[in-house]
């Protein structure tokens, strides 16, 4: 199985940049997802997708020794695309603004992958997000209730020609580790507030 760290973002809804390198009391957010991955000792390879929207994020990974995969940076659904066509293999997918995250929900997360699905979607609930005082932009209706994406999935890629009529497959996992994204200054506040 190989770890894919989405980190080639624009970060608009931060109006930074170099969202990713934030939280420097710790180490910057995109080495924590990615030591979160290595940590769960599920991967072969860990690799983390770039673009030219994110110079300083892409330096800071080849500083410390984290292979990368550079994309356009045109959208996450071409930049994933583009590194999914590349691997013929079992993969994770990750938001790289995950503050919470750790080895041990990445490995409940890869216990239930099904090989029969080819795509699944890791979800939380509007429940949990409104519990933990955050919110997002993206929802569906899942087992009729308001669901929230985590940017995680597990995708078979070998068995994806392209994205467009692929059947996703959905799982609700409410843990706050993959609920809090640093995707705008308010989640940044709340995680400084925690």
């Amino acid at each position: 199985m190989i770890g894919i760290v989405m980190a080639g973002g624009k970060g608009t809804r931060m109006n930074l940049d170099d969202e990713k390198l934030l939280l420097q009391y710790k180490k910057p957010i995109i080495l924590h997802v990615v030591d979160s991955l290595k940590n769960s000792h599920c991967f072969s390879k860990i690799i983390a997708v770039t673009s030219p929207n994110s110079p300083k994020t892409k330096k800071l990974l080849e500083e410390n020794n984290i292979e990368t995969f550079d994309t356009s940076g045109i959208g996450y659904v071409e930049d994933l695309n583009s590194v999914l066509q590349k691997f013929n293999d079992l993969v994770l997918v990750t938001s790289g603004d995950l503050p919470l995250l750790d080895e041990e929900i990445i490995q409940t997360i890869v216990k239930q992958n099904n090989s029969q699905k080819i795509w699944t979607s890791i979800l939380v609930t509007n429940k949990l997000l409104s519990s933990i005082g955050t919110k997002s932009e993206y929802s569906i209706i899942h087992d009729n209730q308001k669901c929230h994406f985590t940017g995680i999935s597990l995708i078979d890629s070998q068995k994806i020609d392209s994205l467009e009529n692929l059947e996703e497959n959905y799982i609700i996992l409410d843990d706050k580790r993959i609920a809090l994204n640093l995707n705008t200054k308010q989640d940044y506040d709340l995680l400084s507030a925690a």
